[in-house]
């Protein structure tokens, strides 16, 4: 069977790769077109648009690519067109696949979202849309399963991705050391934007912290000259796709808030989580945005597991304070250690890439 599938960012890509194989041992004819990234593409699926090229973050950001996007989303149309696949599998990133999804509706393609919009958070109504476009949706988090049943739409919790990865990482993959010092990991994030908003506040306290080895973890879309320019002369180190290995070394993460914090929950390490973006953009999320927490650990758990710096929070002193506290307070870390565990039993023990291979395939056979 044909399979496209479309997704926009780094955490789609991962999730999108591991989909892909899963697809592939269970439709060993299977053909894949895809817009992701290079895991994507290293699990056997034609690469049509890289998520470099696609992702904005911020009302803003986007609002000044928007010929950019219109231009893709037209792009994408006369692509699956003529590629005419018997399925089109949408993982997250609202803004393009929503819009995807209402054509390819029109153009009787069935259709498959992957990993649900946070619709929970805001814009809720579009859930009347993915009601009407979507034939079937996937979802990663336990509680949306009960979001939707509010909505009168079914579907289907498949176990969330990271736990398969982890594991396997965890019981298949040697650690390779980075330093004879403990080390710190800065995750500052995939995009370019936020890289540069984040990156050089992190390194505000390398200073305050000499016995400890910081390293920072390169996106793979990224060139090192970005984060030389930021890093300058400062004592740090930058991995380039070394970030599960940095993460199974590390005593505590600076991470910024995304699919990053559950990441380095899974693993076990201590976090503080961190968020700063263009003021006007994070104005307007203030009021549109319906959520208690910005990180996905603390939204699953549904408390404040680890600390979030927000915006104007996200400071050298806070940040100083915060990953003191994660590093010296035993009692704060013997509960995260429990609050960790809790959080992995949550998610299950699916194989979501396999469940969810398993119901898209179903859907296209008509079962």
């Amino acid at each position: 069977m044909r399979y496209y599938i479309i997704a926009g960012e780094a955490s789609g890509d991962l999730i999108g790769g591991n989909l892909i194989k899963a697809l592939h041992e269970q439709d060993t004819l299977a053909d894949v077109r895809c817009w992701g990234g290079d895991k994507m593409q290293a699990a056997g699926a034609t690469l049509v648009k890289h998520y470099r090229d696609l992702a904005f973050m911020g009302f803003i950001e986007v609002i000044s690519h928007l010929r950019t996007i219109f231009r893709n989303i037209d792009f994408c149309k006369k692509n699956i067109q003529t590629y005419k696949p018997d399925v089109l599998v949408l993982i997250d990133y609202p803004g393009f696949n929503l819009r995807i999804a209402e054509w390819a509706k029109k153009q009787n393609i069935r259709i498959v979202y992957y990993v649900s919009p946070q619709v929970w958070a805001w814009k809720e109504n579009r859930v009347k849309k993915i009601k009407r476009d979507v034939d079937k949706m996937l979802v990663i988090l336990p509680f949306e399963v009960d979001f939707y049943k509010k909505w009168d739409y079914k579907v289907i919790y498949v176990g969330h991705p990271l736990v398969e990865v982890v594991r396997e990482e965890k019981q298949n993959v040697p650690v390779v050391p980075l330093s004879d010092k403990p080390i710190i990991a800065l995750l500052p994030g995939s995009r370019a934007q936020e890289i540069k908003v984040k990156l050089p506040i992190m390194l505000q306290i390398v200073k305050y912290f000499p016995q400890y080895c910081f390293v920072v973890a390169q996106a793979s879309a990224q060139p090192l000259s970005l984060y030389q320019e930021i890093i300058g002369n400062e004592p740090v180190l930058v991995v380039k796709d070394q970030t599960y290995n940095l993460l199974k070394q590390a005593k505590a993460g600076l991470i910024t808030s995304g699919t990053a914090t559950l990441e380095t929950a899974l693993y076990g390490v201590p976090q503080v989580v961190c968020y700063k973006g263009n003021a006007l953009s994070f104005w307007l999320a203030t009021k549109l945005v319906n959520v208690k927490y910005i990180s996905l650990v603390n939204l699953i758990m549904d408390k404040p597991v680890v600390t979030e710096l927000i915006q104007d929070e996200l400071t050298e002193t806070n940040l100083k304070m915060a990953l003191t506290r994660t590093l010296e307070d035993e009692v704060y870390k013997q509960e995260l250690k429990r609050d960790y565990e809790t959080l992995w039993h949550s998610l299950g023990d699916k194989q979501a890439s396999s469940n969810a291979a398993k119901e898209i395939i179903s859907l296209v056979a008509g079962k």
